[in-house]
């Protein structure tokens, strides 16, 4: 199965050569994870973000341009769009706490950005394939598992009620004929790529570190809310398959995840138990008091049902937690900034 699944993916990868991509948030977790997907492809990549990349990309047969804008307040993207083949929007506001405090601004990052893309799409007849990111939060905290598509949307947070509010519009949209394109609704993402900007988010990431670096791991109360943890590399083949079959998703919104679900304890041990394989030391998970006011989605369970994706995309994980977590401490390892905080210096 596993040589089934790369097969297919190299088939997807080789319909991106001669493309043209636009890739928003362009210096983030998500999309370094894409570019590394596609570099080996003979494709034009425009990387949009609200700052320039911190360092030289190394060369490849991608032709990577960053273009620094700030999407917010952006009405016409057609500077932009204009020959664009496939559009991965990925910018966003990621932080639930700062959606809840300031939800204008976060509408400005996570609603209107998509709509002025949308509404440019329309009124210049730009055929551009809209791959958005949103997450499986949006429909809520579910009472059983696994937890597909037909489960009722009841956003928990302001963050997740505009991340349903944005992917209503890909779908009356490309109801409309207007763009072709998916909402793909992610579970917690782990694996190589740059930190996450928002200090919610990354949470199997940072205790690989921790444990690579022998610090204690803590869990909140008995570490009993189940997590799907989904690799990214296979995040980003889910968004390059999204794209290639983007005419017959139809705007619609789909599961993205590894069908499995691990408990937070069970998931930080195998942490602690594949960094130690490294180190020689094994962290420690650590019992802790949860914060007062704790949000109810932090208190979720959730398993992703990946059928509908599957069979729609023809998309299936390739990683299990356990190869995941050690592909990600070999990207630590093989980074400097990581070996220098390994090291304890800043």
């Amino acid at each position: 199965m596993r040589n089934r699944t790369e097969l297919e993916r190299g088939r997807v990868l080789r319909k991106y050569s001669g493309k043209r991509l636009l890739i928003t948030g362009g210096r983030g977790y998500l999309a370094a994870n894409l570019v590394d997907a596609l570099k080996n492809i003979s494709c034009a990549v425009t990387l949009l973000d609200t700052a320039p990349p911190p360092e030289r990309r190394p060369a490849a047969a991608a032709r990577i341009k960053d273009v620094v804008a700030d999407l917010r307040g952006l009405r016409d993207w057609s500077a932009l769009l204009r020959g664009t083949d496939f559009v991965f929007h990925l910018a966003a506001q990621t932080s639930a706490g700062a959606a809840d405090k300031d939800p204008l601004s976060d509408q400005a990052v996570n609603v209107l950005p998509l709509l002025a893309l949308l509404e440019t799409c329309r009124k210049r007849k730009f055929r551009s394939a809209v791959i958005f990111a949103s997450t499986v939060t949006a429909a809520g905290i579910p009472k059983r598992l696994p937890v597909d598509e037909s489960f009722r949307e009841v956003p928990p947070t302001v963050y997740d009620l505009h991340k349903t509010i944005a992917e209503s519009y890909l779908e009356y949209y490309a109801a409309a004929g207007a763009v072709s394109g998916a909402a793909l609704r992610l579970a917690n993402v782990y694996g190589p790529g740059p930190k996450s900007a928002s200090a919610d988010r990354g949470i199997l990431n940072r205790m690989i570190l921790k444990a690579l670096k022998g610090w204690d791991l803590p869990v909140y109360g008995a570490g009993s809310y189940i997590r799907d943890y989904v690799y990214a590399g296979d995040v980003a083949a889910a968004f390059l398959a999204a794209g290639v079959k983007a005419a017959g998703l139809k705007g619609r919104r789909f599961i993205v995840g590894s069908g499995k679900g691990y408990s937070l304890r069970q998931a930080f041990r195998l942490v602690s138990e594949r960094a130690a394989l490294k180190t020689g030391n094994k962290a420690r998970i650590v019992r802790v008091k949860p914060p007062g006011g704790a949000p109810a989605v932090d208190k979720r369970n959730f398993i992703a049902d990946t059928g509908l994706f599957r069979k729609s995309a023809g998309w299936r994980p390739l990683y299990g937690l356990a190869e995941g977590i050690d592909a990600t401490i070999a990207y630590y390892l093989g980074e400097s900034p990581a070996l220098r905080l390994l090291k304890g210096k800043p």
